[in-house]
């Protein structure tokens, strides 16, 4: 088998010349360099997509070799289910985006990050729905769900998809949408990429010419006033303003209060809307100004350092109130390293009214999503590990108690299949049988967890 791989992969660097990574090989590196440092048994291959016809290409090598086939978009899966031991299809050089004459829709290549996207429709004064990071992928973060600071307006990311062209395991091209393949369709929005290699998207755009953000920041000794008039400032805000809160080490390593208001409502009104936010307590730094949707989505990125450990834990509440509240400060205090961290996702207004079987995503009642993130630089010490690795699972666990079954799945790994399959309620069944139906060997199983079939 091993000289059929070495056989096949030489076949394929002939077809696709100066576009496939090897151990060893110049590039190689850079290939399998992503957001979460990845472990384990690293690609044979990391081929470097251009066109549909590549990644038909590299599914067939991987289904021929019986390898291992994972999808690299943006690469900011904290499970680092982007790369796998065998093929890494690299969507990464597909980031066109492209925006139709009447500012209504976009096309965005499988591989375009959020900043991609918006460094076209900024200008244009319109925006996709994204999520709250500009490197983040456009496509896995859409299959997955996509919460982001316009979800009261315009509901997830997932709930704006209009099409999308799908290469499935047999090599076959679709396109998806309402009137054709409209079962894939339906489960390609929230099932994630267990169904083919989605190449390109059609979204539709809303009109925005700015947006009023910033973060602001507060001492973490006054947490829990914070968090408290902030969580009452947000149940009463309009579908127009979403706010984030979290967790996290300030400069000095010692934890803070971050609190990220973004209004997409009429300018006007920005500035009373965002006006109760900057009185929460002693306010450290930061300010809420006008800015370019574009830039808001940058906000986060000095926190964001490629190449470290990452461990994710997820849950859903019903809300952030008194008994979360306490939750967050608990686990603050007893954080491990100033890379641990606890943040907040809004699910309200126009997410919350489509029906649940619209749709593959499980929960479409208000809730807040909480990420919960243990991030260290990995220096081969397996006590740091463990000590990170813990305080995440304990920091979950200690949310159950007020929490909501399940959890989101783009934040969530297979190893607890009940806990899978209650995070797509009601979709569960329809799920599983529509991996059966698209993908029966089970090609794409490095996407995020299903649900067990039964």
């Amino acid at each position: 088998m091993s000289d059929q791989i070495e056989r096949a992969l030489r076949r394929l660097e002939a077809q696709l010349p100066g576009r496939i990574s090897l151990p060893g090989g110049y590039g190689y590196a850079a290939a399998t360099a992503i957001w979460a440092k990845p472990v384990g048994r690293m690609p044979r291959a990391v081929v470097h997509c251009q066109t549909t016809e590549d990644v038909q290409l590299s599914i067939a090598i991987a289904r021929d070799c019986c390898l291992p086939l994972s999808v690299r978009g943006g690469g900011h899966d904290w499970a680092g289910r982007a790369l796998c031991a065998g093929i890494v299809i690299d969507l990464s050089g597909m980031k066109r985006v492209s925006v139709d004459a009447d500012h209504r829709n976009a096309i965005i290549s499988g591989g375009a990050r959020a900043a991609d996207v918006a460094a076209v429709t900024d200008p244009l004064h319109v925006a996709a729905v994204t999520g709250t990071c500009s490197t983040v992928g456009m496509t896995g973060l859409t299959l997955g769900g996509g919460y982001g600071p316009l979800i009261g307006r315009a509901g997830l990311a997932l709930d704006n998809l209009l099409a999308a062209e799908v290469v499935l395991a047999n090599g076959r091209v679709v396109v998806a949408n309402d009137d054709n393949e409209a079962e894939l369709f339906w489960a390609l929005r929230g099932g994630g990429g267990n169904f083919g290699v989605v190449t390109a998207t059609r979204h539709r755009l809303h009109n925005l010419s700015s947006v009023r953000s910033g973060m602001l920041i507060y001492p973490f000794s006054e947490a829990g006033a914070v968090l408290r008039h902030c969580a009452d400032i947000a149940a009463s805000s309009p579908e127009e303003q979403t706010v984030q809160v979290g967790c996290a080490g300030g400069a000095d390593g010692k934890p803070v209060v971050m609190v990220v208001p973004t209004w997409c409502g009429l300018p006007e009104e920005g500035e009373a809307r965002v006006a109760p936010l900057l009185k929460l307590g002693t306010l450290l730094a930061g300010a809420v100004e006008p800015m370019s949707y574009g830039a808001s989505l940058t906000l986060f990125d000095p926190y964001l350092a490629n190449g470290q450990r990452v461990f994710m834990e997820t849950c859903w509440l019903p809300a952030l109130d008194s008994g979360a509240i306490d939750v967050f400060i608990q686990a603050m205090e007893t954080a491990v390293s100033p890379g641990c961290a606890i943040f907040t996702h809004e699910f309200k207004g126009a997410a919350s009214r489509v029906p649940e079987e619209v749709t593959a995503f499980g929960l479409r009642r208000n809730h807040v999503l909480v990420e919960i993130l243990a991030t260290f630089i990995d220096r081969s010490d397996q006590e740091e590990e463990q000590r990170h690795r813990q305080w995440a699972r304990a920091t979950r666990q200690a949310f159950v108690p007020v929490a909501l079954p399940g959890g989101y799945p783009n934040f969530l790994v297979g190893d607890d299949s009940d806990r899978v399959a209650r995070s797509y309620g009601p979709n569960a069944e329809r799920l599983t049988a529509a991996k059966r139906r698209y993908d029966p060997g089970n090609v794409f199983r490095s996407a995020i967890p299903l649900p067990v079939g039964r």
